[in-house]
C-alpha cells in the first residue's frame, strides 16, 4: 500500500540511524560506517553533513532523542490533569515501549552521558541539555498544578533521575516491574504534596 510519508532525506536518516544505534549499543559501541550503513547513506555524506565526525553525529543523534522522549514524557503529562497519574502513566508507557524493543531500546542519552562521564564534551552537554529540558516540562506541569516553584523543581529533578535509574534497572532485569514501581511510588510522592 503506498504512503504519502515522504522517505526522510539524507541527513535525517544519519539522525535517526544514530539515535537507534547509541540506544541500543551506545556511544562507544557505535561506528561511523554503522552509522552509515544503518541510514543507507555513503561515508562521505556522514561526513558532509557532519564533518565533527562521530561525535557531531552523536550529538545530534542525542538531541533528536531527546526532543522524542520530551514529546512522549508531553503527551503522558498532558492526558491526565493529575500530575502523579500522569507520571505513573509516563513510567508505564517506559515499561511498555522497553518491553516492546525486546528490552534493548533504553535512553540514548543515559548510554551516551555514562560513556563520557568526566569529559566537558558537546556529548555531555548534549545529554545534561535534554536532562535538563525533560525536567522542565515536569516542574511546568507541577507549576500549572499549583506545586510550588522550589517542590515543582526539586520533585521533577526526582522524577527525571527515579525514570532514567528505574529503566535501566528494567532493561538489566528483562522486567517491566522496576518502571511500573517507580511509577506508582513517584505518583505516591507527588500526591502526598497536595
Amino acid at each position: 500500500m503506498p504512503t504519502d510519508t515522504p522517505r526522510p532525506g539524507t541527513r535525517d536518516r544519519i539522525v535517526i540511524a544514530a539515535a537507534r544505534l547509541l540506544q541500543r549499543q551506545g556511544y562507544v559501541g557505535t561506528g561511523i560506517k554503522q552509522i552509515a550503513k544503518e541510514a543507507e547513506a555513503t561515508l562521505g555524506s556522514v561526513y558532509h553533513f557532519f564533518p565533527g565526525g562521530k561525535e557531531a553525529v552523536a550529538v545530534a543523534a542525542i538531541t533528536y532523542s531527546g526532543k522524542e522522549f520530551a514529546a512522549t514524557l508531553h503527551t503522558a503529562l498532558e492526558l491526565e490533569d493529575d500530575p502523579a497519574r500522569a507520571i505513573e502513566a509516563c513510567a508505564g508507557d517506559l515499561a511498555q515501549g522497553l518491553r516492546a524493543s525486546g528490552w534493548t531500546d533504553g535512553c540514548p542519552v543515559t548510554a551516551a552521558a555514562l560513556e563520557t562521564l568526566g569529559t566537558d564534551s558537546e556529548i555531555q552537554q548534549a545529554c545534561a541539555r535534554a536532562l535538563q529540558s525533560w525536567q522542565d516540562m515536569v516542574s511546568d506541569k507541577l507549576l500549572r498544578c499549583g506545586f510550588p516553584a522550589a517542590v515543582a523543581r526539586d520533585l521533577a529533578c526526582t522524577v527525571i533521575s527515579t525514570l532514567e535509574g528505574a529503566e535501566v534497572t528494567a532493561q538489566v532485569n528483562r522486567s517491566e516491574e522496576p518502571l511500573l514501581l517507580a511509577g506508582r511510588h513517584l505518583a505516591r510522592l507527588v500526591g502526598s504534596y497536595r
